[in-house]
C-alpha cells in the first residue's frame, strides 16, 4: 500500500468522480481506476460503489476512509518536520589539487542537493598548507596524505591511488616508451634519467616518489597541478602523478603507465577536530566526503583508486 493510493481513494471521495478526481490529482482516469483497484484487491474488500451518479464509499470504504485520512495528515506533518528541521549552518572543507579535481565538483553537488542550507566553503591547496589551515582552526575537515597531525584530532583513511607516469606523444616517442603502452605499466627502475616535472622538494608527493631511491632527473619544480599538467601536455617531459591528476585533462592527448615493481601507493586522509567538537554541518559533510568517494570508486570514475 502506497501514501499515492491513500491519496487517490480519499480524493476519490472528495470529488464523487474518478474522473474528477483525475483532474485534480493530473492523472488518466484509467490509470486511477487501476490504482483502487490495486488497493481494493490489497484489501481483499470493495471501497467504493459506482453508480450513473458517481462513485460512493461502500460501509468498508467510509472505515477506510476516516483511517486514510489520518495517515495522509500525519505524512504530511512528517514532511514539515523535516523541512522546518533541515540542517543549515556553515562548513569549510580543504582538498589537494589533484583530489579536488576529481572530487570537489561532486561533492559539492550532493552537499547542496541534500543539505541547500549548509554553505559550504572549498578551498584548494596543497596537503601540507591544509594541515597548517586545520592547526589555525581555519578549516573544519581536509583531505591530506600524510598521518603527521595534531594527535587529537580526527583521522580515517579513506582511499590509495597508485602513480602513474604521464607525458605526451612526443615525450613517449623521443624516450622509447610506446611499446610500454599495451602493458599499461611501467617499472620505478625505467624512470631513473627520465626528465620530470614534479612539486617542489617539500611536496608530500616530491617526498613519496623520492623515497623510493631512485634516480630522479626533476627538469621543472612546479607547484601548481594546472601548471603542472599543461607543462607536460605541451614540452617532453613527463611527471609522476595520481590518477586523479589527469581526468580535467581529457582534452589534451596524454599518455599514463601505472608505476609498478614496485607500485608507489598515496593515501587520502580524511581529518577533522574531533567529532565531540564538530557542529552537525561538519559532520554531515564527512558523511557526504565519504559516500561521494565510496561512489566514485565503485563506479570507477578515480582511474587506480581503491577504497580503504
Amino acid at each position: 500500500m502506497e501514501l499515492r493510493q491513500l491519496q487517490s481513494f480519499v480524493t476519490i471521495v472528495e470529488q464523487g468522480s474518478i474522473g474528477k478526481a483525475a483532474q485534480k490529482l493530473d492523472v488518466g482516469t484509467s490509470a486511477l481506476s487501476q490504482q483502487i483497484s490495486k488497493l481494493e484487491s490489497e484489501l481483499s474488500t470493495r471501497l467504493l460503489q459506482r453508480s450513473a451518479l458517481g462513485v460512493t464509499p461502500t460501509p468498508a470504504g467510509l472505515a477506510f476512509l476516516k483511517q486514510a485520512q489520518l495517515v495522509l495528515r500525519y505524512a504530511s506533518q512528517a514532511v514539515e518536520a523535516a523541512q522546518s528541521s533541515r540542517l543549515a549552518g556553515y562548513v569549510s572543507v580543504g582538498f589537494p589539487p589533484s583530489t579536488a579535481s576529481i572530487l570537489g565538483v561532486p561533492f559539492a553537488k550532493i552537499m547542496a542537493e541534500r543539505y541547500p542550507d549548509i554553505k559550504v566553503h572549498l578551498v584548494e591547496n596543497l596537503s601540507g598548507n591544509l594541515v597548517q589551515l586545520m592547526n589555525s582552526r581555519q578549516l573544519d575537515i581536509a583531505i591530506i596524505f600524510s598521518q603527521d597531525i595534531n594527535k587529537s584530532w580526527s583521522i580515517q583513511p579513506l582511499a590509495s591511488e597508485s602513480m602513474f607516469l604521464i607525458g605526451n606523444d612526443e615525450f613517449f616517442k623521443i624516450y622509447h616508451l610506446e611499446d610500454y603502452l599495451h602493458q599499461g605499466t611501467i617499472t620505478l627502475k625505467n624512470l631513473e634519467k627520465l626528465p620530470l616535472a614534479l612539486p617542489s622538494t617539500n611536496h608530500g608527493l616530491r617526498k613519496l616518489v623520492e623515497q623510493q631511491q631512485i634516480e630522479l632527473n626533476v627538469s621543472y619544480e612546479i607547484d601548481g597541478l594546472s601548471l603542472l599538467m599543461n607543462t607536460v601536455a605541451n614540452l617532453c617531459v613527463g611527471t609522476i602523478q595520481p590518477g586523479s591528476a589527469f581526468m580535467n585533462h581529457s582534452h589534451q592527448h596524454l599518455n599514463f603507465l601505472k608505476v609498478h615493481e614496485p607500485s608507489i601507493d598515496r593515501t587520502n586522509y580524511l581529518i577533522s577536530f574531533p567529532e565531540d567538537e564538530l557542529s552537525p554541518a561538519s559532520l554531515a559533510a564527512k558523511t557526504v566526503i565519504r559516500s561521494c568517494m565510496t561512489e566514485l570508486i565503485q563506479q570507477h570514475a578515480w582511474p587506480s583508486a581503491k577504497l580503504i
